[in-house]
């Protein structure tokens, strides 16, 4: 017994065959190394054509050879984690601690109030002790639909929780379980299959009332008069202009009243919308996490900390006990702040028409883990309550994880309400550290990532955890502008990070390993591959119409380096995406989608962080739609690619694929009245270039179908069409007659 209580609780591999991974980068970068010394000794003289164009490609090789060396450092030593949830539970089961989850949502418009109560239900019903579960959500949104829908839940969560644990369900959102069971069309037994038609039954009863309530966009007075929570609607003005709402709707501190049908206890459940002013910032979701951290702490206090998306439901109802082997563990435990899940998506197709987070899951956050942990990306992700409000790591005071058995002073729950209102004010945060020292940070659209970065520079480790069965499912964005607005602000905040104090390049000098650091600057420099990229897309291919050689000839032997770089880099990345169970398809469209973020999401989103640096725009939190109209479901289902209302990334996009088919036409059409000789000179200084010009229009091809060979609502919009082919014919005869 002794030798088992000094098992760990959890271990940690090294990944296979990292050694032959580093050889081979070594010689990806000797490479890279040759491109350079041959752009540096065959620059055209002054006067030559070409010389600008030569510069550019420098300068972009110079860069992409910088970053790839930032991507190499989440490669380079790869670990894997695998816990032992057995032994937690044969020393700890009784001790397991409190465990408050966060549920935020912001707009009941485009984060349907169904969608959130799936996800509430789903953490619920974990398979942990209930008395020492809560869940909150954290309207800010203020509305008293989802407030409503709410209270529903809360009566199916009497028949939905010992539904879940009398059968083991999985996974335990039931929109998800029942279609899954659809799709399954089977119950394994004649009494769960009465019971499967009961609590279905239930839940479209529930799911009929909310979504009523919706289409009528109120709720009616029949309900209002029976449930005296709606009476904090009373003084409400606006989303932005409201008192603090807040409503214990399931008091896990009643044992008469809050057991569900079977007589067991249920989680505490509290509903939030913190107070709103015109006057007074609201910091976004990192305001309403430190509303949430200070209102928990007054209510139920649980040690350990669990926020999630609104669409991000529950997929493993042991992903709690996978975190607590991480915390819990006797000799690294004390080390580790949080443990941060992979990103996942059910609604991806089968070749990720818009790309996914699949290699960054499956690859790189493997990567950074080794270093001292993975980033915060601000959804499944479970945080120890005391790193989160500031405290600093310390090898002699180690933060005990354990149920506190001691009493806390009990109030009536009225009481407890009107005490902890005041918590989510708009003034209680003035003069204080929030936003500051603790919680969540403010001042940036990325506040998971800066948050991160400072629990790790303050010395703490975070652990990656990445089960065979998902612990999160969310949704991914169902069109190509919904997907662009997405990474813009996920790039906006990083570079953001970079230029600010917090930069992982000197904030985090001499806190965190180097590995580690490049690992936060692989991210922080999302937006700034803009140029690099727009210089490789448009120079090559426009001085392919003027028949100016950018690249070595055929004969030479400077060619190499460059078809070995270009060849290995590729053959890598795309053996590395079917590793990761990936598709032939769906790597071609993440090329597609690599280009696409790079060339519009991370322009704007390096143009907008340069002006707000120096002065002239503010920051803005963009909410991402998780809803999407039937025809287009029906379209993204298919993999067609939706384009929707004009853009001026999808003007950017379309002028881009045009420029390098009018310049391919143009060289094409030249060649063909030049004859044979023409051809052949062609071939010899040209191919690189053509091979290049080729491959981008290859990838472009959606977006010509879109532009003009779709008739659906989908394809690009007239304008956008128009406009992009006057620029792009436009810039093409100006530089061919300029030569």
């Amino acid at each position: 017994m002794a030798k088992e209580e000094h098992l760990p609780l959890f271990e940690t591999k090294k990944a296979k065959g990292r050694v032959l991974f580093r050889i081979f980068a070594a010689s990806i970068f000797a490479g890279i190394c040759l491109i350079w010394v041959y752009r540096v000794s065959h620059i055209p003289k002054a006067g030559e054509d070409g010389r600008f164009a030569w510069i550019g490609l420098l300068g972009a090789e110079i860069w992409f050879g910088f970053y790839w060396l930032l991507t190499q450092a989440s490669r380079w030593n790869p670990v894997y984690r695998h816990t032992f949830k057995d032994r937690l539970s044969q020393r700890y089961e009784n001790e397991l601690p409190g465990v408050d989850i966060f549920v935020c949502t912001a707009d009941a418009s485009i984060e349907p109030p169904m969608m959130v109560m799936n996800t509430v239900l789903s953490v619920m019903a974990y398979e942990y002790p209930p008395e020492k579960l809560s869940v909150y959500l954290s309207d800010d949104g203020g509305s008293e639909i989802t407030y409503y829908a709410l209270m529903e839940a809360a009566e199916f969560a009497k028949h939905w929780i010992p539904y879940c644990k009398k059968y083991n369900v999985e996974p335990r959102s039931p929109a998800a379980y029942f279609v899954s069971k659809h799709a399954d069309d089977a119950v394994e037994d004649n009494h769960q299959a009465k019971d499967f038609v009961v609590i279905k039954k239930l839940y479209k009863y529930m799911e009929n009332k909310i979504k009523n309530a919706v289409k009528l966009g109120q709720v009616s007075d029949e309900v209002r008069s029976k449930h005296k929570g709606f009476s904090q609607w009373d003084s409400y003005s606006s989303q932005r202009d409201h008192d603090t709402i807040l409503q214990i709707v399931i008091d896990g501190r009643d044992p008469i009243n809050a057991t569900d049908n079977e007589g067991c206890a249920l989680p505490t459940l509290v509903y939030l919308a913190r107070e709103k002013r015109p006057q007074y910032h609201h910091n976004f979701k990192a305001g309403a996490m430190n509303a949430l951290i200070r209102v928990s702490s007054n209510i139920s206090n649980g040690k350990l900390l669990l926020n999630v998306d609104c669409d991000m439901y529950s997929n493993n109802s042991l992903a709690i006990r996978d975190t607590l082997c991480f915390l819990m563990d006797e000799e690294k435990g004390h080390e580790i702040a949080f443990v941060q899940f992979p990103q996942n998506f059910k609604n991806l197709t089968k070749n990720e028409l818009y790309a996914s987070l699949r290699v960054l899951n499956e690859v790189e956050a493997h990567g950074v883990d080794a270093y001292g942990g993975p980033l915060y990306v601000g959804t499944g992700c479970f945080h120890r309550r005391d790193t989160l409000c500031g405290r600093k790591f310390s090898k002699d005071s180690k933060s005990d994880m354990k149920w506190d058995n001691r009493k806390r002073e009990e109030l009536g729950i009225h009481e407890l309400e009107e005490n902890t209102k005041c918590l989510a004010s708009c003034t209680f945060e003035e003069n204080t550290q929030w936003g500051k020292e603790m919680g969540l940070k403010y001042g940036c659209p990325v506040e998971d990532i800066i948050t991160g970065l400072s629990i790790h520079c303050r010395g703490w480790k975070s652990v990656y955890c990445n089960p065979a069965r998902e612990a999160f499912l969310g949704l991914a964005p169902a069109t190509l502008p919904h997907i662009l607005v997405q990474h813009k602000r996920w790039s906006e905040g990083n570079f953001h990070i970079f230029l600010s104090k917090y930069s992982p390049a000197w904030y985090a000098h001499g806190k965190i390993r180097l590995g580690h650091q490049l690992g936060y600057l692989r991210y922080s420099l999302w937006a700034s591959n803009c140029l690099a990229t727009l210089v490789y897309s448009t120079l090559p291919s426009l001085y392919l119409l003027r028949g100016t050689s950018l690249f070595p000839q055929m004969s030479s032997p400077w060619l190499i380096p460059f078809a070995y770089v270009i060849i290995g880099k590729y053959t890598w990345s795309f053996v590395e995406f079917l590793w990761c169970d990936g598709t032939i398809l769906g790597w071609w469209n993440e090329q597609r989608i690599w280009l696409y973020q790079r060339t519009s999401s991370y322009l704007f989103a390096f143009i907008d962080t340069i002006l707000f640096s120096i002065g002239y725009t503010n920051s803005a939190f963009v909410i991402t739609a998780k809803v999407a109209d039937e025809d287009v479901s029906k379209r993204y289902e298919k993999e067609i690619m939706e384009f929707g209302a004009s853009s001026p990334m999808l003007t950017i996009l379309a002028t881009l694929a045009l420029l390098n088919l009018c310049c391919f036409a143009g060289f094409v059409l030249e060649e063909a009245i030049s004859g044979s000789k023409g051809i052949a000179k062609a071939y010899e200084t040209m191919s690189l270039q053509v091979l290049l010009c080729g491959v981008l229009i290859l990838i472009n091809l959606p977006l010509y179908q879109g532009l003009y060979l779709r008739k659906d609502k989908g394809k690009m919009p007239s304008s956008v069409a128009y406009k992009s082919m006057v620029i792009a014919v436009f810039s093409c005869v100006c530089f061919k007659l300029s030569y």
